[in-house]
């Protein structure tokens, strides 16, 4: 299958790093492209920036779906942007990174807990828990403090706040799993599982496995 990942937001070098994340998880025949919009804010945070981003995303899709006719789609930034409009209007399946590290997370045990980047995205991640019918399985969505662009920027600092975070997340939420709630924590899940002693998903690998897991199940690829 060919899968288009999309990054919202313009930093290039945090695509590249999705687009490395993703393939790491990907079965040997998926093909991925991971691209961004060159006119977007350098990081989605909060909805102003994913208001913003919307139009470069919308057409950056478009355009590459045009020259790559993709399989599926990923929205690789945790608010989802775009994921409604693109299921609305895309000639394949589109996945936003929040979407299926939340139902990867439902999948796994009744409740888990979402840490993201700063405190103006805990609304959009809980209205979209919410929208996707988690609104009473996600007990609450954490702020890490760490800006989006400050995990490849300071990327030690940055790990140890996420990591404390999902530490008081394992310790005080009563849930089964954590989400990390940002494309660029990719890297982090599996050392934060071990130290938090209960499963720590990363939304990109879990789009990636949903996206080739509805490829290959019977029934789904119209005629």
């Amino acid at each position: 299958m060919r899968l288009l990942i999309v990054n919202p937001n313009s930093t290039a070098s945090m695509t590249r790093s999705i687009g490395a994340a993703a393939r790491a998880v990907a079965g040997p025949g998926t093909e991925i492209a991971a691209v961004n919009p060159a006119g977007s804010p350098p990081a989605i945070q909060g909805a102003a920036d994913g208001e913003a981003a919307l139009p470069h995303l919308l057409a950056l899709h478009a355009a590459e779906t045009a020259r790559l006719s993709p399989t599926a789609a990923i929205v690789a930034c945790f608010d989802d942007t775009g994921v409604w409009e693109l299921k609305a209007s895309a000639p394949h399946p589109v996945i936003g990174i929040g979407e299926a590290g939340m139902m990867a997370a439902a999948l796994r045990g009744r409740r888990f807990s979402v840490v993201t980047t700063l405190e103006v995205s805990v609304p959009v991640i809980a209205e979209n828990a919410v929208r996707y019918g988690f609104g009473e399985r996600c007990t609450k969505v954490r702020a890490s403090g760490v800006p989006v662009l400050a995990l490849e920027e300071d990327p030690e600092a940055s790990a140890r706040a996420v990591r404390e975070e999902v530490l008081r997340a394992a310790a005080e939420d009563g849930i089964e799993a954590v989400v990390l709630g940002c494309a660029g924590m990719a890297h982090l899940a599996d050392g934060m599982a071990r130290d938090a002693g209960l499963p720590v998903i990363d939304g990109v690998a879990a789009a990636v496995r949903l996206a080739e897991a509805l490829h290959g199940l019977p029934g789904m690829r119209a005629a």
